[in-house]
């Protein structure tokens, strides 16, 4: 039998009496990350209980996205799920399926919340999309409503920048490449940069990505169950006491990603994501001797020694005027 003959998909979906905010929650994007489903399950329990009241709209919780790399305990199955995702008519690697089942998904609700965490130590975050904008990379019209679920998520620090950083980085990631832009791989692509958040974007809703800490952080989880709990009550589909912004946030700009270029390319030291960096210091030393530094004062993130090459290496992130 093969593998993936036991998986199965899963969503669960709860509704007040009167029509509202429609939300969607994800957890287990990546099979290794999974304090959002734990928090997913815990908030399950209690609306089950009658231990927290659903008054109008609607919520549908994703305990596990990608069942196969939850499965076997690791970031991907296949691929990774939270790059390129789109529906294909001629699904190929299991991420393909996944998406074609979760695309439809995200296009029926008005609001997502993907809960992950991530490989080195740092401080939860929140990952924005885009300020309102009718460009061709990603035009959006929902940054307020995005930014106001942002600041009650219980976390102090707002970082964006994405997309169009990634979409910097895969120029230059084929003047690397033999082939150019020739080069086949999806991470020559545009569209890898695309995951569920800049998907739900794309068909009309809005999205946050909430980075809960290290993998193993026992904080975690807490992080991400406050998260689900205090955006339930500020869309009106839970009662409660409103959730208050943060008083004190602190926002961030991404404006670069340094892809690992061969195995033998190390990181200067164990850095975690935030660290501060100062202009020309080092970060990383290629294969070949090539240091890598700063070029100006401000924050690496998603440092990942483990990166195969190819892939992002870290980025490196400015202060932001956003929040």
């Amino acid at each position: 039998m093969d593998e993936t003959d036991s998986l199965f998909f899963q969503s669960l979906s709860f509704s007040g009496l009167r029509a509202g905010a429609r939300l969607i929650v994800l957890g287990a994007v990546h099979g290794n990350e999974t304090c959002g489903t734990l928090a997913i399950e815990r908030v399950i329990e209690e609306i089950r209980n009658h231990r927290l009241a659903l008054v109008a709209g609607s919520v549908t919780f994703i305990p596990v996205a990608n069942p196969l790399a939850y499965a076997r305990h690791q970031r991907m199955g296949e691929r990774n799920l939270n790059r390129n995702l789109y529906p294909t008519p001629a699904p190929r690697q299991f991420e393909d399926h996944v998406a074609n089942w979760l695309c439809p998904l995200l296009a029926q609700h008005d609001a997502l919340l993907d809960l992950h965490s991530f490989h080195t130590g740092g401080e939860p975050f929140v990952m924005l999309g885009p300020e309102n904008n009718s460009g061709p990379l990603e035009p959006f019209a929902r940054a307020a409503e995005e930014e106001s679920l942002a600041r009650i998520l219980g976390v102090r620090r707002f970082v964006d920048g994405w997309l169009d950083t990634y979409a910097l980085g895969v120029q230059r990631r084929v003047a690397h490449l033999p082939g150019g832009a020739d080069d086949n791989s999806l991470h020559t692509d545009l569209r890898y940069g695309v995951g569920t958040t800049e998907y739900m974007r794309s068909v009309g809703g809005y999205a946050l990505t909430l980075e809960c800490g290290q993998h193993e952080d026992p904080e975690a989880p807490h992080v991400a169950y406050r998260a689900i709990r205090n955006a339930l009550t500020h869309l009106g589909i839970a009662s409660g006491t409103l959730p208050q912004p943060t008083t004190e946030p602190e926002g961030l700009r991404l404006y670069q990603v340094i892809d690992k270029i061969h195995p033998e390319d190390r990181l200067s030291r164990d850095w975690a994501s935030f660290d501060r960096v100062r202009a020309g210091e080092l970060i990383g030393v290629r294969h070949d001797g090539t240091r890598v530094v700063a070029e100006c004062e401000g924050y690496l993130v998603f440092p990942n020694p483990k990166a195969l090459p190819g892939q992002e290496w870290f980025y490196l992130a400015k202060p932001g005027t956003r929040v």
